[in-house]
């Protein structure tokens, strides 16, 4: 065998191997080989259902510098001695009016020819809030022998019960009774095709 021939073998020996490689390698990090997907387990449980009827009527937003101060121990005389441990809080908060329509049963509605008379339920306060996004403390002063922390959750739940009061101080069942015949009234008219009377709660 010349030596031509021989070099000539080899070089198709050398090419075939180098080409087998290429498209092996091509093939295997081509884009159509994708990644292998996670594997996610859920393990969720259905806790309840809940029947939503409450219609929102009205909210209130509110805005307020909080003070919130406590003694430090339990002891009278220590504290004497000591500071009042303080929290102030800028806060922002909402509270809603609603009525729940699923309160309303048949013998709440009367018609006669050309009136339809409807019984609502009793106003509620549905839900009343802190924004903690939009609230932030502007100080505390905790003192030696109450924590940080618990000092500012307290005051979030003391400014909390303030903001419920004083949503019902400022008559928030009044204006949501007051937007319920509003509102309510147009809407039912249109669907019963006749006169609506809306009586309210107090």
């Amino acid at each position: 065998m010349t030596l031509v021939l021989k070099l000539a073998i080899r070089l198709v020996v050398v090419t075939t191997i180098l080409l087998l490689v290429f498209f092996i390698g091509r093939w295997i990090f081509s884009n159509n080989n994708k990644p292998p997907e996670p594997i996610i387990t859920h393990n969720a449980i259905l806790q309840s259902i809940t029947a939503m009827g409450k219609l929102e009527l009205v909210k209130y937003q509110f805005k307020d510098v909080v003070e919130y101060q406590k003694e430090q121990t339990k002891y009278s005389v220590l504290n004497k001695l000591l500071p009042k441990a303080k929290a102030v809080l800028i806060v922002s908060g909402e509270a809603i009016g609603c009525i729940d329509l699923t309160k309303i049963t048949i013998d709440d509605i009367v018609t006669n020819q050309d009136t339809m008379i409807i019984n609502l339920p009793a106003p509620e306060l549905c839900l009343y809030k802190i924004d903690h996004q939009k609230s932030k403390v502007y100080d505390v002063r905790s003192g030696y022998f109450v924590e940080e922390g618990k000092m500012v959750s307290e005051a979030y739940a003391a400014a909390e019960i303030q903001l419920q009061k004083m949503a019902m101080e400022m008559g928030i069942l009044d204006q949501t009774n007051a937007n319920a015949i509003k509102i309510l009234t147009p809407i039912l008219e249109k669907i019963a095709a006749k006169k609506i009377s809306l009586k309210q709660h107090k």
